[in-house]
């Protein structure tokens, strides 16, 4: 298969020249395709007599020979036009490697024909062009393909979809015989003799006539204008980074409306700072934007439409262009400025301003929604970074290790939190805790209850008085956002574990004290094997006001291993059972006997995964403590 930039034929037979090009599924498939198309169509030569062989070998006089046929300029326009359609669909709805075909006939009816063809690699994708009764809603895709080709049609193999279209046009002399009879302008597209302008220029390769440039325009954006705005609204309104919004805006209005393009966003305490810069010839973007950079448009344009001087790096073939700068508005903010630049005389009609009026709106619009969730996640982010402590102390003769997976894209803390401290000499407290919800009162809960057990713990409470304390002020912070009318949100209860660690100086091992509120309680694994419970079943905290708890002590002999886990773990369901039926969770921890504490975490970790066949729906939390002999200890976290 030709993969390379020019699309060189593959084969040349009597009527057909055939160049194929791989493309992958990504931002750049698009002008990849434009390119290609582009470079093959005016690399090719129809033979006049339609057989292959040269004009002078077929004809007795080689002097009346007629000469080869070139592709008309506006057929390759067309079909650059929409093999660009064709690809963005492609990478919108499949998403899989492309293959772009371009075919170049000639029947025995002295027409060329264009035959471009876009496979992918998902045929269970259907192709948006008629009306999806299933979503409610039309399809938008193809109604361009279908107002200008000749023909077109969509193959379904077992492992691909091949969209294709035709286009025709009639000899050269003929389509020179209907322009001069039907005067400047375009056409019916249903017509296969469209017009060609006579009017000599220079035609290289990024070169358009002002007069075809703009009536071409303005007849795309009547026909195809509504998919057109369609499309750019659904391929815009799932982008929440602003930089994507730009690129995608900037490589949809190129080449459709407009030759090259460039998009400022305003930013504050900066002004406008350059965003995105496309160009139809992808060789002319780094000059351009270099020239842009110097000469950014002024931050108070308020009207569609306004003139703006043609840079010369935008480079044209001709007698010049014209660029419009466009304002980015949304909710009555300033997003920052458009600029559009065609090849033509100096004007727009209000069929494009209105278009790219509409296309401005509907980028503005996404810019600004992907700065209020890039704003609102920073906050979330420094939010949720008080949640958890930044650092674990280190146990003195105790290893530990933490396994941390809050549930939702996106979330670096959920409703579990943990934290290990010194409380003097020779002691330390750890905890591990859970709140009902993950929305952000859910996260001050946390932050609340983790703070004050430590600012309890340092003033010399011990277990039960952590508990009973935190108990209080749940339940008193219950009430008052019930007499504020949070009563909606319903009240936030807590389930905790929390404990102390107090290590002798030349003593393996430790003493534990540790109790939990409405918790999974702790597993101690014996050096033998033997798995039991660490604490007795509570209340959860914040329900009654007075309730007392209970703390279990016990000693962690070397060797020993006490779990905590969160009821992400113990909870995991596979369909009707849940991981720590019939003391499943036991079973898990005695399996991994012999594990140093990391290893053990991510064990538990691993099995919880592995008990269900799909996602794990909630917040995932697993705390190792192990005794080890002698000074060796360690706090991990991942």
């Amino acid at each position: 298969m030709h993969t390379g930039g020019r699309g060189v034929p593959l084969s040349v037979h009597a009527t057909e020249s055939v160049s194929r090009k791989g493309l992958p599924a990504n931002q750049l498939a698009a002008a990849r395709a434009r390119e290609f198309v582009c470079a093959a169509l005016q690399g090719w030569t129809a033979p006049a007599n339609g057989d292959g062989a040269s004009a002078a070998d077929s004809a007795p006089d080689a002097a009346a020979a007629p000469a080869p046929m070139t592709v008309p300029e506006e057929l390759v326009d067309d079909a650059v036009l929409l093999v660009s359609e064709l690809v963005t669909n492609a990478v919108m709805y499949a998403g899989t490697d492309i293959d772009v075909v371009c075919r170049l006939e000639r029947n025995p009816a002295t027409r060329l024909g264009v035959v471009v063809e876009v496979t992918d690699r998902h045929p269970s994708r259907g192709v948006r062009g008629g009306a999806d009764t299933r979503r409610g809603e039309p399809g938008y895709g193809l109604q361009l393909v279908s107002a200008l080709s000749e023909s077109w049609g969509v193959t379904y193999r077992r492992a691909e979809k091949r969209v294709w279209f035709r286009l025709e046009a009639a000899e050269q002399g003929a389509a020179a015989t209907d322009s001069a009879a039907s005067g400047p302008g375009i056409t019916d597209p249903g017509t296969t003799g469209r017009h060609s302008d006579a009017q000599p220029h220079d035609a290289g390769p990024s070169s358009v006539h002002p007069a075809h440039a703009q009536g071409y325009a303005a007849e795309w954006s009547d026909r195809g204008g509504p998919s057109f705005l369609a499309e750019t609204s659904e391929l815009l309104a799932g982008q929440l980074d602003e930089a994507m919004v730009t690129a995608l805006a900037a490589q949809m209005l190129v080449p459709r409306l407009a030759d090259w393009c460039g998009i400022w966003l305003s930013m504050p305490g900066r002004g406008l700072q350059l965003s995105r810069v496309w160009h139809a010839d992808e060789q002319r973007i780094t000059p351009l934007r270099e020239e842009l950079e110097r000469i950014p448009p002024p931050s108070a344009v308020r009207i569609g439409g306004t003139p703006w001087p043609w840079p010369e790096s935008a480079g044209v073939a001709h007698a010049g262009g014209s660029a419009f700068a466009f304002p980015l508005i949304a909710r009555d903010t300033d997003q920052g400025v458009l600029l559009l630049g065609r090849a033509g005389e100096p004007q727009m009609t209000d069929t494009v301003v209105r278009m790219v009026q509409d296309v401005a709106r509907r980028v503005a619009q996404a810019v600004y929604t992907a700065r209020q969730y890039t704003r609102q996640r920073r906050i979330s982010a420094a939010l949720q970074r008080r949640q958890l402590p930044a650092t674990l102390a280190r146990i003195v003769g105790v290893d530990t290790a933490i396994v941390y997976e809050p549930h939702g894209e996106g979330q670096t803390v959920g409703g579990d939190f943990y934290d290990i401290f010194p409380r003097g000499e020779n002691h330390w407290c750890f905890l591990l805790g859970d709140v009902q919800g993950k929305d952000p009162e859910a996260m001050s809960v946390t932050g609340l209850a983790r703070h004050l057990v430590r600012l309890l713990a340092r003033e010399g409470h011990g277990v039960e008085s952590v508990l009973g304390r935190l108990n209080v002020a749940m339940a008193e912070e219950s009430a008052e956002a019930f007499a504020l009318g949070a009563e909606q949100t319903g009240s936030r209860f807590l389930s905790l574990l929390y404990g102390e660690l107090t290590v002798d100086p030349g003593v393996p091992g430790a003493h534990c004290t540790v109790a939990t509120a409405g918790h999974p309680p702790p597993l101690h694994l014996h050096a033998d094997g033997k798995v039991e419970p660490a604490s007795v079943p509570q209340m959860l905290l914040g329900i009654d006001e007075g309730a007392e708890f209970r703390a279990v002590t016990f000693d962690l002999a070397p060797g020993e291993t006490l779990l905590c886990v969160t009821d992400g773990v113990t909870e995991r369901r596979c369909g009707s059972w849940q991981l720590d039926d019939n003391d499943g969770l036991a079973d898990v921890l005695r399996q991994g006997m012999g594990l140093g504490a990391k290893a053990l975490a991510e064990h538990v970790r691993r099995a919880a995964h592995d008990f269900g066949a799909g996602p794990v729906e909630d917040d995932l939390s697993v705390l190792v403590l192990q005794a080890v002999a002698g000074e060796k200890s360690c706090a991990r976290r991942t």
